[in-house]
């Protein structure tokens, strides 16, 4: 496995051995030694499988009061993953990275707890799964609007397909002090 930083601290890539023969493929896609050597340390507690079709928008999604780092990857199709530095005090509050996963490139991506998250599928279909570092709590969800116009991300696709719930987050600028979280 080699881990690939971005431009964001703690956010990175992850580019798996793959071994390859006649009959297909075999990888390693998380193996906590091996992660750890890698400076990721987290224990991951709770698997995520979504499948969207092509267009589809998920994201920008956190939660405060049990923030949970994500390792990300794609098992059928490509989508654009995003993460936002939205921690209160950091250098880099407001900044955001974005990484192509498909089924082709096997890449990972590892977000840290205090960013959000979120994804476009650039495929006609797209399998997205990932590891929590926390369970989900509904009552905890918070989220910044995937269209929030200083952030200005480029998710890729001409019309976007985004839940009611998403469609309802408010940009970064106005989310309140207290609702995001801080820098460790």
């Amino acid at each position: 496995m080699e881990r690939i930083e971005t431009d964001l601290p703690g956010v990175c890539l992850l580019r798996p051995k793959v071994w390859n023969d006649a009959r297909g493929f075999f990888m390693e896609t998380y193996r906590r030694d091996i992660f750890s050597q890698l400076g990721i340390k987290d224990i991951f507690v709770q698997d995520n499988h979504s499948r969207s079709s092509r267009g589809a928008v998920r994201g920008l999604h956190y939660q405060l009061h049990h923030p949970r780092a994500k390792l990300c990857r794609v098992i059928q199709g490509e989508i654009l993953d995003v993460a936002v530095d939205i921690r209160r005090g950091s250098p880099h509050f407001g900044k955001w990275v974005a990484a192509i996963l498909s089924a082709e490139n096997k890449q990972q991506i590892y977000i840290p707890a205090g960013f959000a998250h979120g994804y476009s599928v650039l495929s006609t279909e797209a399998e997205f799964l990932y590891k929590c570092t926390d369970v989900y709590h509904p009552e905890d969800e918070y989220g910044v609007a995937y269209n929030d116009p200083q952030l200005r991300i480029d998710w890729r696709v001409s019309e976007p397909i985004v839940s009611q719930k998403d469609q309802q987050m408010p940009p970064l600028a106005k989310i309140a002090a207290e609702l995001l979280p801080s820098l460790r």
